[in-house]
């Protein structure tokens, strides 16, 4: 009865050893929950501002809705044309696969007709190797001949079903593939009469309001008002950046001491079991001597049935020892499979710090051009034509043109904003920002990390642009300062 207990202890503990962390699934959820927190509070602020300023809308206002979804649109055209490409490479791999077991079945037919064939063209078959002769020792050759054919026609059967079968799952999953590259093509169609209907909304847009914007366009206010819109934008991002750091770094704090306290709790449960293990195992030891000593008495008794059952005590004990150990080498690969597990959430969690850290260095000169081979229109600090002063430049490029992150960061604005159309900010830490405007589509979002080179959006005329270009600024500590002194000659 001890012993059956003892095995039921050890099953029961040797299952709790198997049990696995799930440290990296709740970092990515914290980290998901932070992004969202990110974003509320961004869009509150735009909220915030565009209500403050609701009795001074321009016209330029009226193209918002149009451009908003073209950059929308723009961004599902740019992942429909990036899942079609998985599709399209998917089922080129399944015509490939369909065509190589085609040739294998043809082969496999082949195979069979041969051997079907050689039979029959023999004469061979069992009844015939009974009938051939008198000889016991032909008729076995014969028997034994005729049963390794028919394995081997057996096994080429079995093939060439096996063959069928496979081509038939490869046909269905390139018909669904096939289907699915229609469904996407239905759908880029739809983005894309979309997009045209949008643009062509847009236009009118335009020409119903291009006299007003003309006019505003000559309005040195219209200018200073547009500059105190990004100002207060860019002052109350600061703000959140600051509030969400601050709030990170706390959270970091408690996620560290947790971590502490329950590595600590593993290092006293992992100390408990070995005590346990070890208690366990001195208890086997002594009953595998009491049940030799039984064992032993027994023989010299000569009694027969506590011999027997002494024997089966000590295989019991023995086996209770071995499952003892068997248990303890779980308990050792369980240890290291958490330590390896550690250290790759570890390395991971350095390469993110590393990342974070990377992002939040500031901005130093020789940065890329955001645009390649634009045209710079204005000086920055020189006077404007339609009055007031360039705080940054006009990088003038076709539309569309890719506009790429000029360092890493993180994006802290992703939106359409009056005056800017749709815009896009990076704050790079240290208190150093970069402005990216007129943009035809926005392709991040607030709260994602980018680096140097990264697409971030492509060029456009938004905000009342006639002429497509970006519109980029750098700002240290909110102060608009010279972006061609950071960028390479």
């Amino acid at each position: 009865m001890r012993l059956q207990f003892g095995f039921v202890l050890l099953l029961t503990w040797a299952g709790v050893a198997w049990a696995t962390p799930a440290g990296l699934a709740q970092q990515q959820a914290q980290a998901k929950q932070e992004q969202a927190e990110l974003r509320k509070q961004i869009k509150a602020l735009q909220k915030n501002i565009q209500s403050q300023e609701s009795a001074r809308r321009d016209a330029a206002n009226a193209l918002q809705t149009s451009e908003s979804a073209i950059s929308d649109i723009n961004a599902k055209l740019t992942d429909l044309a990036s899942e079609t490409k998985t599709v399209q490479r998917e089922l080129d791999t399944l015509k490939k696969q369909t065509n190589q077991e085609q040739s294998q079945l043809i082969q496999r037919q082949e195979e069979l007709a041969d051997q079907l064939r050689a039979q029959y063209a023999s004469g061979l078959s069992p009844w015939m190797a009974l009938l051939s002769g008198d000889d016991p020792r032909t008729i076995g050759r014969d028997l034994a001949y005729l049963g390794y054919i028919s394995a081997a026609q057996a096994q080429a059967v079995l093939q060439v079903r096996q063959g069928i079968e496979k081509l038939a799952d490869l046909r269905k999953k390139t018909q669904a593939h096939e289907a699915g590259l229609v469904a996407l093509s239905a759908s880029s169609s739809q983005q894309k009469q979309a997009l045209q209907e949008q643009q062509a909304e847009r236009q009118l847009v335009l020409q119903r309001i291009e006299t007003q914007l003309k006019e505003q366009r000559g309005q040195e206010g219209r200018l200073a008002q547009n500059d105190q819109r990004l100002g207060a934008l860019i002052t109350g991002l600061e703000a959140t950046m600051a509030k969400l750091a601050e709030e990170a770094r706390i959270a970091e704090q408690k996620r560290q001491a947790e971590a502490a306290r329950k590595a600590e709790q593993a290092r006293l449960a992992a100390i408990e079991r070995q005590r346990a293990l070890d208690e366990q195992r001195e208890q086997a030891r002594q009953a595998e001597l009491t049940a030799k000593a039984a064992h032993e008495r027994a023989q010299r008794e000569r009694d027969t049935q506590e011999a027997e059952q002494a024997r089966l005590q000590v295989e019991q004990a023995r086996a209770q020892a071995k499952l003892l150990e068997q248990a303890h080498a779980a308990e050792q690969q369980q240890q290291r499979v958490d330590a390896e597990q550690a250290a790759v959430d570890r390395a991971r969690q350095v390469k993110q710090e590393k990342a974070l850290a990377a992002s939040a260095e500031g901005l130093r000169k020789g940065r890329p051009s955001p645009v390649r081979g634009g045209d710079v229109l204005g000086r920055f600090g020189a006077q404007r034509p339609d009055g007031g002063v360039w705080r940054g430049v006009v990088l003038r490029s076709p539309e569309g043109t890719p506009v790429q992150a000029i360092s890493g960061g993180k994006v802290a604005y992703s939106s359409w904003l009056s005056g800017f159309g749709n815009i896009l900010i990076v704050d790079h830490g240290a208190g150093y920002l970069s402005v990216y405007a007129h943009n035809q589509s926005l392709l991040k979002q607030v709260g994602d990390t980018v680096t140097a080179g990264d697409t971030i959006a492509t060029v456009g005329a938004t905000g009342g642009q006639v002429e497509p270009g970006l519109y980029f600024e750098i700002r240290q500590n909110g102060v608009p300062v010279n972006p061609l002194l950071w960028l390479r000659p």
